[in-house]
């Protein structure tokens, strides 16, 4: 069994630097953001920064879990996404399209599928834990982020209890 990231260890002392320099190197096939158009590319970075701050892995139960753990406890509230994905549609729809061509329409649906039932449960305490929730994690704006541990992240916008 290979040994998990360490950015996904709730009490990491890695920055968020570090965290990042290790998800990228653990997910090659991550789509670069500096490939991408200017805008995109800034909220595909802020995506990937969210991976480490909140623990979170590549695998479908985590991807599914991210976006709302995004809307209910950063600066990237559900309007603010919305807003953003009408200005980026037209590359979002090619990078899921791609997805879709590489593992199939079956795929995508049974993963989801998949980890529903267990993560269902978990979406909703989040979401009670989540109301009115006053400090929120900066979701475009992280940079001044980048050289503060993780831990210290963690604690300072009270995430720990999100965190495995």
């Amino acid at each position: 069994m290979s040994q998990l990231p360490g950015y996904v260890n709730k009490d990491s002392t890695q920055t968020l630097r570090q965290g990042l320099a290790e998800y990228y190197a653990l997910n090659p096939h991550i789509t670069p953001p500096d490939t991408q158009p200017p805008e995109f590319a800034k909220i595909l970075l802020a995506h990937d920064v969210g991976h480490v701050i909140y623990g979170c892995d590549t695998g479908m139960y985590d991807e599914l879990k991210i976006l709302p753990l995004f809307w209910w406890t950063s600066e990237c509230t559900f309007e603010r996404f919305r807003e953003m994905r009408k200005r980026n549609k037209q590359v979002i729809d090619i990078m899921y399209d791609d997805m879709i061509k590489e593992k199939g329409v079956l795929w995508l649906y049974g993963a989801i599928f998949k980890v529903l039932p267990p993560l269902i449960p978990e979406l909703i305490a989040i979401w009670f834990k989540t109301r009115d929730r006053k400090k929120r994690v900066p979701f475009l704006e992280f940079e001044p982020l980048l050289d503060r541990s993780l831990l210290d992240i963690r604690q300072e916008f009270d995430l720990l209890a999100f965190i495995k």
